[in-house]
């Protein structure tokens, strides 16, 4: 069944299970059931709606950009450290955490030499016209970047394939237009 056509077909019910009641005891032929303490959800699997022109990959529920890790640490040691909530900067509606309170003067003074390069989507799906998230715990640092990837196998290729950055880039505008996040 489409979507559209399951979507009618669960506004339809809806819309009659609404109405019931109001037909009064001439169609009320059989007793009352059990109230239902759930709310029936159409489509549960679907996420919120994102906004239109946001351009950094976030979490749609928490607004913690790059799952609350922070930017600043990827560039201290070997692994990003996890942002704390009392060290929490909202930039653009963005949410960053920070490990400490110097990291968050330090991207604060600095975003764009701290935040993910294309927004935090892998570069090698913008490199091929697309926005795909990324995993904030595959990246890689190059020159004064940071670069997101969704698996391992695509930083290897990125890191492989010096052609990749230069062809992402001529395509980051493109596919930044088509984010609706």
């Amino acid at each position: 069944m489409k979507a559209a056509t399951r979507q009618r077909w669960v506004l339809l019910a809806a819309g009659l299970a609404i109405l019931s009641p109001i037909g009064g005891p001439a169609l009320a032929s059989t007793p009352p059931a059990a109230p239902n303490t759930a709310t029936p959800v159409p489509f549960p699997a679907l996420p919120d709606m994102p906004s239109l022109g946001e351009v950094m990959q976030r979490d749609l529920h928490t607004g913690l950009a790059i799952n609350g890790l922070d930017p600043v640490s990827y560039r201290l040691g070997s692994k990003p450290l996890a942002g704390r909530a009392e060290h929490e900067l909202i930039q653009d509606r963005f949410v960053w955490r920070f490990a400490s309170q110097a990291n968050l003067e330090a991207f604060r003074d600095a975003p764009q030499v701290y935040a993910p390069a294309f927004g935090g989507f892998d570069p090698t799906g913008v490199a091929n016209g697309l926005a795909i998230e990324s995993d904030p715990s595959q990246f890689a640092v190059i020159g004064s970047r940071l670069y997101l990837f969704r698996s391992a196998d695509n930083r290897q290729r990125f890191l492989r394939e010096a052609g990749l950055l230069a062809q992402a880039e001529s395509r980051w505008n493109a596919v930044l237009r088509s984010v609706a996040r």
